[in-house]
């Protein structure tokens, strides 16, 4: 006789507790409640977790049976080679033990692409996100469901190669169906060599990244459609994380080059802006094209260069201004390199913005310390505080690390914080012509709130040239 799912429900411990085992919210369990069914994609933690067998956890009625989609389920511990529903032809394996299965797209994988799992809140702009290197290192999961409807044109690249090692997503990826298209999301992550994954519960897992931290993740896409579960729990085990990992040194340019196209405006696209202007030098440790463009349309003339480029070098360039780009990877392991440059800029009087890898390299430089995030920040729905004007700005983000406020020396002080957990967002010297945010001023994807930022630093520029 199967067991009623009240009394399921209270051997695990209660519903938050069965929410919990089951990476879903407390709204799903009663919804199991009111249905008298539980999802057989659930069946086997709950059977692991209280020793019921899978008749146990059948609803009486056979009506009520799950008819949802085969991909898309999840087994969670050692390998079960008889668990791989009907259908499924790629799985994401997770350090825990869990296992979701689902439908692949994208690149076949000969062998399985590993990372950090993350998960991404933006509605829109997928192609961008994708494209941004400070993904270097990770799998992103969109929390949105409908990815791959507007396709993918070559106007939203913001590098020239995916740093992002593979995607979760929801639904299955439909034909593209707008103008600016020119190829499917999944022709464009063919030619990229990169693997995706469709039909997971994006839900359930985002709520287990959020409520147990970030963790290693094994996407495997095989030609053959052979798995050997073991081997990838093995390998997801094995992978060493993002901590103490430089991946800027992955993602930056290999030599210098100008940049003169301004942001996207229509009907024309991106265009380039001459006459004169002021001359920035961007350190690339792994630059979005749109940081760039905003820089030109503030009325900056950029040359960027390496992520390991020396102070000497930037300085021949005779900048009236050095910008610290964004990028990937822990921001202790890239000081090595990038601090003691950063330092010697500073020392020359050069006025100097960062955001986000740039900020916390500039916090280093400054004396301060950085640390990982339990979940990070990623989306382009971030409120972000202003304390000198007191204004909300809804902000795009993407970062697993932060400065920690309180290292802070006596002569720099905080300048933003953020309104979802109050970690450090911003800062600014009181010492040098120096300034940085934790955030994405140039959006792409995201609002365009905090592009005041670029005109910021254009009038530090001109401040000091005015001095000198």
């Amino acid at each position: 006789m199967p067991m009623s799912i009240d009394t399921i429900i209270a051997r695990l411990g209660g519903p938050e507790a069965t929410a919990r085992l089951t990476g879903v919210g407390t709204e799903a369990i009663r919804k199991w409640r009111q249905a008298q069914a539980i999802p057989s994609r659930h069946w086997p933690v709950i059977a692991q977790a209280t020793g019921l067998s899978l008749a146990d956890l059948q609803p009486a009625d056979p009506t009520l049976q799950d008819k949802s989609s085969p991909t898309g389920g999840s087994t969670t511990g050692s390998s079960m080679p008889d668990a791989r529903p009907d259908g499924a032809t790629a799985a994401l394996v997770l350090a825990d033990g869990t296992i979701l299965w689902g439908k692949g797209f994208g690149a076949f994988t000969q062998q399985p692409s590993i990372g950090e799992i993350c998960f991404s809140t933006g509605m829109t702009g997928y192609q961008e996100t994708l494209t941004d290197p400070s993904f270097a290192g990770q799998i992103i999961t969109f929390t949105f469901p409908h990815i791959g409807n507007v396709g993918t044109n070559v106007e939203d690249d913001e590098a020239d190669q995916v740093a992002a090692r593979g995607l979760v997503v929801k639904e299955d990826v439909t034909e593209p169906a707008n103008w600016r298209s020119t190829a499917s999301l999944d022709a464009w992550l063919k030619k990229r060599n990169v693997p995706g994954i469709a039909g997971v519960d994006t839900r359930s897992l985002t709520l287990k990244i959020r409520n147990k931290g970030a963790q290693s993740a094994a996407l495997f896409y095989p030609e053959n459609g052979k798995f050997d579960l073991d081997a990838l729990q093995a390998a997801t085990k094995a992978w060493p994380g993002l901590e103490g990992m430089d991946l800027a040194k992955e993602v930056t340019c290999k030599a210098p080059y100008t940049w003169d196209k301004s942001v996207w405006e229509w009907p024309a696209g991106t265009r380039a802006v001459s006459g004169k202007r002021r001359k920035v030098v961007a350190v690339d440790y792994g630059a979005k094209r749109n940081i760039l463009r905003c820089l030109v349309a503030a009325g900056c003339d950029v040359t960027v260069v390496p992520a390991t480029t020396t102070a000497k070098e930037i300085l021949d360039l005779k900048p009236e201004g050095v910008f610290l780009s964004n990028g990937p990877g822990d921001p202790a392991a890239t000081a090595s390199y990038a601090v003691p440059a950063i330092k010697d800029v500073l020392d020359a009087g050069i006025p100097l913005f960062g955001i986000c890898l740039g900020h916390q390299l500039l916090a280093q430089a400054l004396g301060g310390k950085t640390y990982k995030l339990a979940r990070g920040h990623r989306g382009a729905n971030q409120p972000v505080k202003d304390l000198s004007t007191g204004r909300v700005e809804i902000t795009s983000q993407n970062h697993g690390f932060a400065v920690d406020a309180d290292s802070l020396p006596a002569d720099a002080h905080v300048t933003h914080v953020s309104l979802f957990d109050g970690s450090n967002e911003g800062l600014a010297s009181d010492r040098y012509a120096a300034f940085s945010v934790q955030y994405h001023p140039e959006a792409s994807p995201g609002p365009s709130d905090s592009y005041y930022l670029f005109e910021r630093f254009v009038a530090l520029i001109d401040a000091h040239a005015s001095k000198n």
